[in-house]
């Protein structure tokens, strides 16, 4: 049998996650590779370093956004449910009617910028039903599936964990432990939230440690990828890791650096 030719492409993927609505940069995200991964939190809702941005100041004003932030990062969580609540109530209109209509507005500027191809999966603030509206025939959506690219395999897992924060797509640790496992072995374990590691998922501006998985964790100690790939924590006390043969890192919170993560191989 004759040996295999050797591939004379290298191929180059950039990595993007946590994009905020950062569409001007995410358009150029791409350039010079020949893929793009996205691993969610497309929508702005509240950007907790400027308050004048999202679709919550946009409703309520910059003050009562200033509130809200500084409920949350005092994890002071019923009483900002309580003065939200108050705040929708003033509205007048149905809740999800509302935001459903800004979250589009935001979805049809971001899922215009990705370049073909686009690998991507959803955010724990994504709103999952309404991508297969916006996502174009040179964007492939993933969710406990795989792709090959390049002659590697990638594996996407989306969504979040459940917390006080009750964002759009949290789901059950059942539920994330059961779409990690439906990925299987991989060469690049792509999620949007990390393993379950404290210096993973602390966060040093907001103090606090965000969700990881440990059903994650644990696949990568039994499956041993090349790599995994997660964002969620914006300010991570260690962005790089190693866990055995893998290695992990969180490729950055694209809605303030505007610059993509790159794979080469």
């Amino acid at each position: 049998m004759a040996p295999t030719p050797a591939r004379n492409h290298r191929t180059r993927v950039h990595v993007v996650s946590d994009v905020h609505g950062n569409a001007r940069d995410l358009a150029r995200a791409g350039e010079g590779a020949d893929a793009l991964i996205c691993l969610g939190d497309l929508v702005l809702f509240l950007d907790y370093a400027d308050h004048s941005r999202g679709i919550f100041p946009d409703l309520f004003g910059v003050e009562n956004a200033d509130r809200i932030v500084a409920l949350r990062t005092a994890r002071r969580f019923e009483e900002a449910r309580e003065f939200g609540a108050r705040l929708w109530a003033g509205v007048g209109e149905d809740r999800a009617s509302v935001i459903e209509e800004a979250v589009r507005k935001q979805y049809a500027e971001l899922f215009a910028a990705f370049p073909t191809p686009t690998y991507a999966t959803y955010g724990n603030v994504d709103m999952p039903p309404l991508w297969r509206e916006y996502a174009g025939p040179g964007t492939t959506v993933l969710d406990g599936e795989r792709v090959e690219i390049g002659g590697l395999v990638f594996g996407f897992v989306g969504g979040g964990l459940r917390t006080p924060m009750r964002t759009p797509y949290e789901i059950s640790d059942e539920e994330y432990a059961a779409k990690i496992e439906a990925v299987g072995e991989v060469d690049v374990l792509c999620t949007h939230i990390p393993p379950e590691v404290p210096e993973l998922v602390y966060d040093t501006v907001a103090r606090r440690f965000e969700r990881g998985s440990r059903a994650l964790l644990d696949a990568i100690r039994r499956t041993r990828p090349r790599y995994a790939l997660y964002g969620h924590v914006h300010q991570p006390l260690v962005k790089r890791m190693r866990i055995g043969a893998t290695e992990c890192v969180n490729v950055g919170h694209f809605a303030s650096t505007g610059t993509p993560w790159a794979l080469e191989w």
